[in-house]
This record gives structure tokens, sequence and C-alpha cells, in this order.
């Protein structure tokens, strides 16, 4: 007897891969200006390219935030160290839900809240 059980279950949902990973992909490029585009642009029924558009576009919020607070402490020489890392982790983890949503996934970003 073989049970599988998943901590967190793959959402899949029906739509356009390409312009879902294009939405994540885009914020590499245009930081929240892409994700904002693909949100608008996005078919009415094509729930896969607008949840990773919100999704990428709530991230790419918070990484805006974070960069202005790391530009501010850079006064106390902290924001040296903070800024490469927070580009890094912006790096990484958009080329993961590109990857994420290339396969028709919907993902969510770790410690992300909701925005949008």
């Amino acid at each position: 007897m073989s049970t599988q059980t998943e901590a967190n279950p793959v959402e899949t949902v029906a739509g356009d891969t390409t312009l879902a990973a294009l939405s994540h992909a885009s914020a590499l490029v245009a930081s929240f200006l892409g994700p904002l585009l693909f949100l608008i642009l996005a078919d009415d029924d094509d729930e896969l390219v607008k949840q990773n558009a919100k999704n990428s576009l709530n991230f790419q919020l918070i990484v805006f935030i974070a960069m202005v607070v790391s530009a501010l402490l850079t006064v106390v020489l902290v924001g040296f160290l903070l800024l490469p890392l927070i580009r890094l982790i912006d790096l990484v983890l958009v080329l993961i839900a590109t990857l994420k949503a290339n396969d028709g996934q919907v993902y969510s970003y770790p410690y992300t809240p909701d925005l949008l």
C-alpha cells in the first residue's frame, strides 16, 4: 500500500503557460511594471496568467519596499550588504516562479502577503 501525501499541494490552472511565465520573468527587466502590464492585459478567462501576474506583482512591491529601506540604510552602511542580497533573492525566486508557471502551476512567493 502506497499513500502519498504532500504538505503543499500543487495548484495547476488551465491557461497560457507562456504568458504566465513571462509575467514573472518580466519582473527582472521592469520590476513591478512588467507583472502589472500582464495583469492588465490578461484575458478575463485566463486565471493562470492573472494569478501568476498578481503573485509576481505582490512580490515585486515587497522587493521595491525592501530596496527603498535598504537604500536608506546605506547611511549606516548596513544597506550596502542588504542591496545585493535582496537582488539575489529576487533573481532566484523569480527564476523558480518562471519555471513553475511554465509548467502550469500558480506560484506563490514565500513570506509575501496578498497586497492586491
